[in-house]
């Protein structure tokens, strides 16, 4: 079966990107006609506007696309969502897992649209904290449910390649609303339900 690139990329956003990407190879003491390096430049051009393609997305209208009136009150969980982003301080990868949680008023969403909320703002250049918020925030605005909670959990490769060099290190950052945020035993049965 023959591979289909499916990915579509702007010509002119391809080419101005690859050029820079070409004066960066000269300036590191590479050479840029060499046969390994020829299609870099524009491989180059087309991995950063897949792995900044949520700049085009919004996270509550992905939500509001699958919307369901169901008079359910439980939480709802969806742990262990792959994400993988940009550090906006070094355009290096952070790579980890989101675990979103919400409790329904009224109206429950598509499972695979909580996860394209995650894949929106982490195809961005980003810091972890404005993440987890950004997940979290856009739940909220489509769905308005009882409250949403948010934990991520990434190795950040800006720590781990470079700088301290620590590569056993993994950052945790959690965000709350609602009922999340009010009260103990609810947090609680989520970071149960996430370990577990």
């Amino acid at each position: 079966m023959a591979y289909i690139n499916t990915e579509h990329y702007d010509a002119d956003v391809t080419a101005e990107i690859a050029s820079h990407v070409r004066q960066i190879l000269s300036l590191i003491g590479e050479d840029p006609s060499r046969e390994g390096l020829l299609k870099t430049p524009e491989r180059v051009a087309k991995a950063l506007q897949f792995l900044t393609k949520g700049y085009s997305e919004n996270g509550a209208q992905i939500i509001a696309s699958a919307l369901f009136e169901e008079d359910y009150k439980h939480m709802v969980v969806v742990k262990d969502i792959e994400l993988f982003s940009l550090c906006e301080h070094h355009m290096m990868p952070f790579i980890g897992k989101a675990h979103v949680a919400y409790i329904p008023n009224g109206k429950i969403t598509g499972l695979s649209k909580i996860a394209r909320v995650v894949e929106c703002y982490s195809r961005r250049l980003q810091v972890q904290e404005r993440l987890t918020e950004q997940i979290r925030d856009s739940i909220q605005e489509a769905l308005h449910p009882l409250g949403v909670a948010v934990v991520i959990e990434a190795m950040h490769t800006c720590m781990s390649m470079r700088g301290v060099q620590k590569t056993n290190a993994v950052t945790t950052t959690s965000a709350f609303s609602g009922a999340f945020l009010e009260s103990e035993k609810t947090r609680n049965e989520f970071i149960n339900l996430i370990k577990a």
